[in-house]
């Protein structure tokens, strides 16, 4: 799957580069439609990022390409590598700004761990 974002002013910082928390937020949110798709009816919840490291600043204007994809489902809980990349001044370059593995686990509606229920069950 893949989603876009614009940078806007609001998600500066005051060195004129896109705040950690939102790229983490969007990189949250992003994952969670994603899982939400993957696997309708159910509830999941995040339970981790792998390391966070920010590597080059993101600029206001820049739009960001984010591609997501499940690379491991276990009992109880779903992981997917996020990988975002810039859309507007990179034309030909397939540069990625930040990557991260993001996993989210299934509860129930008490909030309880639980099985994840695949199409085939």
């Amino acid at each position: 799957m893949e989603h876009y974002k614009i940078v806007l002013p609001a998600d500066l910082n005051d060195y004129g580069s896109l705040f950690g928390g939102t790229l983490l937020k969007w990189v949250d949110e992003i994952a969670y439609i994603r899982v939400s798709l993957d696997f309708p009816g159910q509830h999941f919840v995040t339970i981790g990022l792998d390391q966070v490291e920010f590597r080059h600043p993101i600029r206001e204007g820049q739009i960001l390409r984010f591609k997501c994809s499940k690379i491991r489902v276990g009992n109880t809980s779903v992981t997917y590598q996020v990988q975002v990349s810039g859309a507007r001044y990179e034309r030909n370059s397939e540069m990625i700004l930040f990557e991260n593995q993001i996993s989210f686990v299934c509860v129930d509606q008490h909030g309880n761990k639980t099985k994840i229920q695949h199409s085939s069950d």
